[in-house]
């Protein structure tokens, strides 16, 4: 023990682990929200119409209106399950309302839905381009342009479609897998840039399709009533070589329906953005809902409708079933060279938008296995973090490996993709509406919104809409149940698949847990508090909170402890658990679980502390996105300083960035402090997060002075201050960023590069034996709770 500590034994003979309730997360605008749905939403508008028509005949537009006006039904479900107090998506309901067994059934359903986003969404994109390159090699060769080894017979050469779209189907899914594994989270600001890039492409074709249909007087598409509906052989499935189709007319038009049912797809996506939506959530999260559906009918329906209407039968569904919107560019009123140029554009939206579904789908399947596996059902086998990168890579490797399977078996071919698709997609929807039905009865507390009819009969109250929005889909299910033979048998061994797995899994899962559990409360006196204050773990204004992933290297730990003085600073070690997209917004304190890497982490941090006779703290936080939920813990136990690890992934100054933007974020009022990033080799680098006073080089204070020694041989500047210039100075350089951005920019680039100043963020540490970049000590807090010197 360092000579001059005294080192005060815990009253229990347990470490105090305080394990939050409350998912730290950083919180957006419902338009951001409605942008990362309609990214997944969206995709399905560039296939769904192509599917539909192939199976149903040239009737399929109108299904598809319909399927999208009944998606806004479907989405007063899913706004209702947001509004409870129930989080986390279909899994999460279902198990309220229904029980772990169908909570399982549900998630293997919902998971046929993610694995297959990612291969349809993938392979349609690569239609539209191999589409594109083999219309302008056939646009080359009409015009000469194209060299001998292009043509055969007179005619360009031509990539084969289906082959083509599955080998650029795979090498996105490789990009995005190798993406994921190193944990590069998806922006918001992204997915909203990519639907502004959408929304200007469908605003062209919807005006310009509209006024070309009108231009040559198009005609609508066949009513959808029976006698206009012409089932393929494919979409009849198991009813194939019967009559029973034909002969009952409601049945036929159910079966339309159920292969129009794709272009509903991504509707769990709001599930999970509704836990980041900013306040009042409830309000935003409907305004998101409006916007989703008003934006995926107008987009979705009516080109589908047009499609119809101004491609030519002879090559709409032979050419252009999987790249339709690819058409509908090349056959509106105009001349060739603005089409082709148009078709460009609507293919390099496309691939914006269809690549970006595939990131989605690994996205969202991974977090619906992580709550799955939050809850006990899979292994810690599952959940081990990467040792580089620290996601969790074993699942996202699964979830990869069955979208390439998918991917080869079906060859690219969209027709199978989709047909399979629709299982997953309905079956989800069906689950989440039984459940939501179930809980109108079992659950009787307030409720932020419900989906109308509700219909009073004394006390009892009779959801009608919910009831009639249940009735549909599973009607629609169990058609698709003997009308998708290709879906019902993959759905099934699927879905069978993955419940056994989970079934397995939960069993092996309690009889270890409960062990578990018996060593945790032993060795730590749990707590779980709902929000996360220094009264929960009952620490000081002004200690240090130090982050820790590993095990194998506490080095940050280490670094900490040998710098603090434990009587005047507490010191808290803390440790993120990543929720996956889709988790609740609060966790039960029943449903924590410690992994067998928490308590590895948690038992080295109390050896550690041991062997330097200190005392710390441990803390567990739910977070959604690492750097928000760091911050805010800091912000939260008002810390002087926060102590992490070199990142293995990002520079120092790129953590420091990072950990800047989100305090810049946090709402008010927030804490300044001082972020320290610790090297494997004990060295540490410190940035101040929030405004502080800059440390001035000495010609600086050389310049300042001198200005203020000249300014004063004027008689009327005998009051002026040092700090009068430095204003003056910073008022007049902002005075000229806002006259002239770009010019202002320009000048400090030249200055910066041309100073040679040093050229690197200057460290707030404080160098004990004066040699920099050596040993440093944290600074103790102020006796003073007010505001520091240099905040203004």
């Amino acid at each position: 023990m360092p000579v001059g500590q005294t080192f005060t034994a815990p009253q229990s003979n347990r470490v105090r682990l305080v394990v939050a309730s409350s998912v730290m997360l950083t919180f957006i605008s419902f338009w951001r929200a409605a942008a990362v749905v309609l990214n997944d939403l969206g995709s399905s508008a560039f296939y769904a119409g192509g599917i539909a028509e192939e199976a149903v005949g040239k009737a399929a537009p109108w299904f598809i209106l319909g399927v999208m006006l009944f998606s806004f039904a479907v989405r007063a479900v899913y706004v209702e399950s947001c509004s409870m107090f129930t989080r986390g998506g279909v899994y999460r309901v279902v198990k309220e309302a229904l029980g772990g067994t169908f909570a399982k059934l549900s998630v293997s359903a919902l998971m046929f839905d993610y694995i297959l986003t990612g291969p349809i969404s993938g392979v349609s994109a690569g239609q539209y381009i191999t589409g594109l390159l083999n219309e302008l090699m056939t646009v080359g060769a009409a015009h000469g342009w194209l060299p001998l080894a292009l043509i055969n017979a007179g005619h360009a050469r031509q990539l084969p479609m289906n082959e083509t779209s599955a080998v650029f189907c795979a090498a996105v899914t490789i990009y995005y897998w190798w993406q994921n594994i190193k944990g590069i989270e998806e922006s918001t600001d992204k997915a909203l840039e990519v639907m502004k890039i959408t929304t200007v492409m469908v605003v062209l074709l919807l005006g310009w399709g509209i006024f070309s249909a009108i231009h040559v007087s198009a005609k609508l598409p066949p009513l959808p009533i029976p006698s206009n509906l012409h089932f393929s052989h494919d979409a009849l499935g198991f009813l194939a070589g019967t009559k029973f189709a034909t002969t009952l007319g409601l049945f036929g038009i159910l079966m339309a329906f159920g292969h129009s049912v794709l272009a509903m797809s991504g509707e769990e996506t709001l599930a999970q953005v509704n836990r980041e939506i900013e306040h009042p959530k409830l309000k935003n999260l409907k305004r998101a809902a409006i916007v989703i559906a008003i934006y995926s009918f107008v987009f979705t329906g009516i080109v589908s409708l047009l499609a119809v209407m101004l491609i030519p039968d002879s090559v709409r569904v032979p050419v252009y079933r999987d790249n339709l919107i690819a058409g509908l560019a090349m056959y509106v009123v105009g001349p060739l060279t603005l089409k082709i140029v148009f078709r460009v554009f609507v293919v390099i939206v496309g691939f914006l938008i269809l690549s970006g579904a595939i990131n989605t789908s690994i996205i969202g399947s991974t977090g619906v296995l992580m709550r799955v596996a939050e809850d006990g059902v899979l292994t810690d086998w599952f959940r081990k973090p990467q040792r580089k990168y620290g996601t969790s890579y074993r699942i996202v490797n699964l979830v990869t490996a069955m979208q390439l399977f998918t991917i080869i078996v079906s060859r690219g071919n969209v027709i199978t993709l989709g047909e399979a698709y629709a299982f997953g997609v309905i079956w989800s929807f069906t689950f989440n509406s039984l459940a939501m039905l179930v809980l109108r009865w079992k659950y009787k507390g307030e409720r932020g919104w419900k989906v109308p009819i509700n219909i009073k009969i004394g006390k009892a109250e009779l959801p009608v809409g919910l009831f009639c929005v249940f009735l549909v889909l599973l009607s629609t299910a169990i058609v698709n149940l003997f009308t998708k033979s290709v879906a019902t048998e993959s759905g099934i061994l699927f879905a069978a698949a993955f419940y056994t797995i989970f079934t397995v899994s939960e069993a092996r899962n309690q009889r270890k847990h409960a062990a578990t559990a018996k060593q945790m409360k032993e060795h730590f006196q749990l707590e779980h508090p709902e929000t996360i204050g220094r009264e929960a773990l009952e620490i000081r204004p002004g200690g240090i909170l130090v982050t820790m992933r590993d095990a194998a290297n506490p080095f940050a730990l280490k670094w900490a402890l040998s710098r603090t003085n434990a009587d005047d600073q507490d010191i808290v070690v803390l440790t993120a658990r990543m929720m996956g997209a889709g988790g609740p917004e609060y966790i039960d304190a029943s449903e924590q679980l410690f992994s067998e890497h928490e308590q590895m982490l948690f038992t080295k941090a109390v050896s550690v502390a041991e062997s330097f006779g200190k005392h710390i703290s441990l803390l567990v936080v739910p977070a959604g996105d690492i750097f928000a939920a760091l911050v805010q813990t800091a912000n939260s136990l008002e810390v002087t300083a926060l102590v992490s690890g070199l990142s293995t992934k990002m520079t120092a100054q790129e953590q420091a960035y990072h950990v800047g933007q989100a305090w810049e974020n946090l709402a008010e009022p927030k804490r300044q402090f001082t972020f320290y990033v610790v090297m494997p080799n004990g060295d540490a680098q410190g940035f101040h997060i929030g405004p502080h006073a800059p440390t001035l080089q000495a010609d600086d204070v050389q310049l300042v002075h001198r200005l203020w020694l000249n300014f004063r041989r004027d008689p009327d500047m005998q009051g002026l201050h040092h700090s009068d210039i430095v204003t003056y100075a910073l008022t007049r350089l902002a005075v000229e960023y806002a006259r002239d951005k770009q010019e202002t920019l320009r000048d400090i680039r030249r200055y910066r590069d041309g100073s040679n100043r040093g050229g690197t963020i200057e460290s707030p540490l404080t160098p004990k034996s004066g040699k920099p970049g050596t040993d440093y000590s944290i600074p103790a807090p102020k006796p003073s709770s007010g505001p520091s010197d240099h905040e203004t």
